[in-house]
């Protein structure tokens, strides 16, 4: 008897959205999604990283506060480092091409700054998702909390496309920790890792017709012996 292969299916659906309907989630939707993500697996069972919904005035202040921030050309430490420094080429070729792919479903050419611009100020405002996370992680947890956190991150993600739901991760958010460890009343010790945008697509949004690609499997798999 044949069924249907559901990983199979959610891992090709999800993609990162980046324009919503105001509907609403349900907390008890959100809470569900959430307690799914912790089944990721995780070192010792340590389960590293939190998750903060801001919601209302406070939500509506950060956002406000980081797109001036970002406007100004202000520059803070982030709390860990996202990507290579230098980039190299070969990286640098995919992280071309992926913006080729955003600006181009958007219809905005290499040289509109200012359509660039603004639809990069859409990452401080959660894209408009009705639900706006930002992820931390204690000081001191060591690299492999980032993986564990990451897999928890793709747990949340793959668990909200099974609802009906879609979401896309904002790294921009961790270019302001102290900014935003401000507004949320947090310690040094909360470092502010990224952003999830959470909600229903817009399924007649350009902008979630953003198609990128992946690397062959040669690129990354190797057998030896």
């Amino acid at each position: 008897m044949n069924t249907p292969d559901i990983f199979s299916s959610l891992a090709h659906e999800r993609s990162s959205v980046r324009a919503y309907l105001s509907t609403p989630v349900p907390a008890a939707l959100l809470r569900e999604v959430l307690v799914l993500a912790r089944l990721a697996p995780s070192g010792a069972n340590l389960q590293p990283g939190a998750f903060i919904a801001i919601q209302g005035a406070v939500r509506q202040q950060l956002s406000h506060d980081l797109v001036n921030a970002w406007r100004a050309g202000q520059q803070e430490t982030e709390d860990y480092d996202y990507f290579p420094n230098p980039m190299p080429m070969t990286l640098r070729r995919r992280q071309v091409a992926s913006a080729q792919a955003l600006y181009g479903a958007l219809n905005v050419a290499r040289d509109d700054r200012a359509g660039r611009d603004a639809q990069f100020e859409r990452n401080f405002h959660f894209f408009d998702a009705p639900v706006a996370l930002v992820v931390t992680m204690t000081h001191g947890f060591g690299s492999g909390g980032y993986m564990d956190l990451g897999m928890a991150l793709y747990g949340l993600m793959l668990a909200a496309q099974a609802k009906g739901l879609a979401t896309c991760v904002i790294g921009a958010l961790a270019s302001y920790p102290s900014l935003i460890r401000q507004h949320l009343g947090l310690d040094a010790a909360s470092h502010i890792v990224c952003g999830v945008a959470l909600g229903y697509a817009d399924p007649e949004a350009p902008v979630n017709q953003t198609q990128t690609t992946r690397c062959e499997l040669d690129d990354y798999f190797k057998v030896m012996g």
